[in-house]
């Protein structure tokens, strides 16, 4: 595996499990994963005779970490506002030119929605304003413009950011991925369903639908209440403002409108998410070969987006240095990556790399990379017929 920049290795930046989770989340608990990573880091360093408790890494992205009001500014002045008045216009050309003008139109809303959902993103870090409670209430109605409820996607993806790259704590926030043994292992039912899972007209197809208008109206007793609590408000004003617009230009509209953007930017979403955390020789360790800074560096795409992608993606593509520091706000990422040493052997993905690592389907921790399907059936193929295994 190639090495992380002497300056986190020298310090073996390894994560513990971290403190037990606080039994009620305060209006920020959500970010108790992120003081876990930062405290057990700390620790270690102290341990091994460093002058400062800080991790070093963690003064590298200090500068970074600064929001500003100026910035943010612009950002929803090129994201929320250009996507309310594209979708204005949308309406109001219904009827008086051809449905395909209208649908022409559905390509930059939709790049606009992206830039809304990082704003909304973001907000949940506590990474877009100086002020948390504007954060909180920017975060709010970005929310709505994106069908999320906030305190609850900020908790399953708080929970992503302390878990990526650990095989023993997959499953919240992220995209489901089986390792070659559970796969061979499973009975035909779940094997057949996570092919299915993992077909790209699914996972493109109905995925950003899912991922998007359905997944998150539903919630369960498992949630925590403040969880529960964002779902049935979210799902109560979405159904007001919804039926409002209904009511005033017709459902029929509204879908005419409204989806194409939406399917285009979710299927974009989905992608980005994909390949930020699936690629060839993608991080994945277990127990206490985990570590926080690896999973960032090792673990996280930077996937070179030409412009305008970049624009329209909020800098996501940069998501090394974001997984490393999520406080720092999607304006500044661009500069952290280029002042800091540290980001120089990051793995990098081109839009066609990302492409074709939709190919990657299950992990093999003993080689430290995904396999694609062919490559899992010629595996399967030289396990012994006697392995129960392999049956």
């Amino acid at each position: 595996m190639p090495p992380l920049s002497s300056a986190i290795a020298s310090h073996s930046l390894r994560m513990s499990r971290g403190p037990s989770r606080p039994a009620e989340e305060g209006e920020h608990g959500v970010a108790w994963i992120q003081v876990a990573v930062i405290d057990a880091a700390s620790q270690v360093a102290s341990k091994a005779g460093s002058v400062s408790n800080r991790p070093v890494w963690r003064d590298s992205m200090a500068p970074y970490e600064r929001p500003s009001w100026g910035r943010s500014l612009l950002d929803v002045a090129t994201s929320v506002v250009p996507y309310v008045a594209l979708s204005v216009l949308m309406y109001v050309s219904l009827g008086e030119v051809t449905y395909w003008a209208t649908f022409a139109l559905a390509i930059p809303t939709a790049g606009f929605l992206m830039r809304t959902f990082i704003v909304f993103h973001d907000c949940t870090h506590g990474s877009f304003l100086p002020s948390r409670r504007a954060n909180l209430w920017v975060g709010r109605l970005s929310g709505l413009l994106v069908f999320q409820p906030f305190a609850n996607w900020r908790h399953t993806h708080a929970v992503h950011h302390g878990t990526a790259g650990d095989l023993d704590r997959r499953g919240t926030g992220d995209i489901q991925t089986l390792t070659f043994d559970e796969y061979v292992a499973s009975p035909w039912r779940k094997r057949l369903g996570y092919r299915l899972f993992r077909n790209p007209l699914v996972m493109f197809g109905i995925g950003p639908l899912w991922s998007l208008m359905f997944g998150p109206r539903l919630w369960s007793r498992s949630m925590r209440p403040r969880q529960r609590r964002s779902v049935v408000i979210t799902n109560l004003f979405l159904a007001v403002l919804l039926g409002a617009i209904c009511w005033l230009v017709g459902w029929q509209e509204w879908l005419l409108v409204q989806m194409p953007s939406a399917i285009l930017a979710g299927t974009a979403g989905v992608w980005l998410f994909y390949v930020q955390h699936q690629f060839e020789d993608v991080y994945w360790e277990s127990g206490e070969s985990w570590g926080y800074a690896d999973a960032a560096l090792r673990g996280s795409s930077y996937l070179k987006l030409p412009q305008p992608f970049q624009f329209f993606t909020g800098n996501i593509g940069l998501h090394h240095v974001h997984h490393l520091s999520a406080k720092v706000p999607n304006y500044n990422l661009q500069r952290a990556h280029d002042e800091n040493p540290i980001f120089r052997d990051v793995p990098v993905l081109t839009a066609r790399d990302g492409v074709g690592a939709v190919r990657l389907k299950v992990i093999d921790p003993d080689a430290g990379r995904l396999l694609t399907w062919s490559e899992v059936r010629a595996r399967r193929a030289a396990v012994p017929a006697a392995s129960p295994a392999a049956l």
